[in-house]
């Protein structure tokens, strides 16, 4: 027994080490060795839940962090990763009765008081919400602005709208001002958001489109914020135009500390070319997600309060999934908890509402394939993971070739699973400057739709962390 002892712990430094060096795949990998040789230590389920949370598995985190309580109901180091992984799902009240022990446990600690109060602030802050909230269609923002008085002072030498309106020639003013670390006026900024409502809130929840034999789009995943990469994309791949169709696959905000400029580029553009330039929701259009992620801080940091109602409208309006060519489904997460779902199910959801925990919609912004067949749950802790014979029946049911989704860092940028039939993109390299992945881009022609891979790496950028403007909750230590 001693013997098996001394091992497992062997394999927890082995384990230690790989999470110092950011390797977390690895560092989970020891760790659950090690829990088969010792299955009763709460150091490792703890450590491992660390590890999950770096990897946003905050299902698994939230596990783990409940199995080292199990072992040891003392272990306080157990409450607080449980807190934080319940905090990363939004589901703040058991997470203030966890930082609520930590806090009677350990009186003098200032990190764990500090937590304690933030997440009692958020608590206090979602009942006031639910209490103000009426039956009555809530007023949008739009009502109580008044853009035309707004004012652009003689000292402001940045980009403005021609007419009130998005030409290419301010696009690239604007790219160039954002690189340049510098701020759109407010009255241009809330003039691309009104706008931008206004053409997302007449589109379909899912959108059918048709590319000519001899036209090709090109499919991008998450960018998060990473405003530069966004522009090394254009340098790559061209710029925007109705010769060069995008499809922006969601999680365009958080984590990245220039979500701002990204989200206007991306509207920007939208508004400048309504048909040859795609947008739809990811996970991280939403409120709880901008809240703990940095989107509604740096928004708040920039501009204010208000416009962060906006955006979170627009949000609202985004659509949830892309059919091209009656062949290929794109969305966000995946595909959906059960079996049946068909396009004209997705046709018919109401997208204009923060999704709810569970069903379609829920599931075209969370979920995340297996390699084995059937479901199981999800390592997020939201949604499900669905296996290949899943993606198969999905795609028979509505005579679909395949699917392609975002929402996982990939090593390469990209992954082809499921026989070919379930294809991952993601277009944040270097993802929150440490996870050293590639980022990747695709193209589909009209002739064959057969997916062509581009891969890049990460660019230099001015010296703002990722995570700049995010909920102090989420800033992990190693607690």
């Amino acid at each position: 027994m001693a013997e098996l002892i001394n091992e497992a712990e062997l394999l927890k430094e082995k384990a230690n080490k790989f999470f110092k060096e950011k390797d977390y795949e690895n560092a989970i990998k020891y760790y659950t060795e090690a829990l088969e040789l010792n299955p009763s230590n709460a150091i490792y389920f703890s450590n491992r839940s660390l590890a999950y949370l770096r990897t946003e598995c905050y299902g698994y985190a939230l596990a783990d962090a409940t199995k080292a309580l199990e072992v040891d109901k003392n272990y306080i180091k157990g409450y607080y990763r449980r807190a934080t992984s319940n905090m990363a799902l939004g589901k703040f009240k058991a997470a203030l009765k966890d930082y609520e022990t930590v806090v009677r446990v350990r009186p003098n600690d200032k990190d764990a008081r500090m937590k304690y109060q933030e997440c009692n602030k958020i608590v206090k802050q979602k009942a006031f919400e639910r209490a103000i909230a009426s039956d009555e269609k809530k007023k949008s923002v739009v009502d109580s602005l008044d853009i035309e008085s707004m004012t652009i002072e003689d000292d402001y030498v940045g980009p403005k709208l021609e007419d009130g309106k998005v030409t290419l020639e301010f696009m690239k003013d604007m790219m160039d001002w954002f690189k340049d670390q510098k701020k759109l006026h407010r009255k241009c900024a809330y003039q691309i958001l009104v706008q931008v409502k206004d053409v997302l809130s007449k589109l379909p929840s899912l959108v059918e489109i048709t590319i000519k034999e001899t036209e090709k789009i090109t499919i991008c995943g998450d960018t998060h914020g990473q405003y530069y990469d966004l522009l090394n994309i254009f340098e790559l791949n061209g710029l925007p135009a109705e010769t060069n169709p995008y499809l922006f696959n969601g999680d365009f905000v958080d984590r990245g500390s220039f979500s701002v400029e990204v989200i206007l580029t991306l509207f920007g553009f939208k508004l400048l070319y309504p048909d040859h330039f795609y947008l739809l929701r990811g996970n991280h259009e939403t409120d709880n997600m901008n809240q703990m992620y940095g989107f509604e801080g740096e928004v708040k940091a920039k501009y204010t309060a208000q416009m962060f109602q906006l955006f979170s409208e627009v949000f609202q309006w985004l659509p949830l999934a892309q059919c091209i060519n009656n062949k290929v489904l794109v969305m966000h997460g995946g595909l959906f908890s059960e079996d049946g779902i068909t396009l004209e199910d997705l046709r018919k959801i109401d997208r204009n509402r923060q999704p709810p925990d569970s069903g379609p919609m829920c599931d075209l912004l969370w979920s995340d394939p297996q390699p084995q067949n059937g479901r199981s749950i999800s390592k997020r802790g939201v949604s499900c993971q669905f296996g290949p014979d899943v993606t198969q029946r999905f795609l028979e049911q509505n005579k679909l070739d395949y699917i392609v989704r975002s929402h996982e860092v990939k090593a390469e940028g990209y992954e082809v699973t499921h026989s070919g039939k379930c294809i991952t993109v993601f277009s944040a390299p270097n993802y929150c400057d440490q996870m050293g992945n590639k980022g990747a881009y695709i193209h589909l022609r009209g002739s064959d739709l057969k997916p062509e891979f581009h891969q890049f790496t990460a660019v230099p950028h001015p010296n703002v962390k990722p995570m700049a403007y995010a909920n102090t909750l989420m800033q992990l230590g190693m607690m």
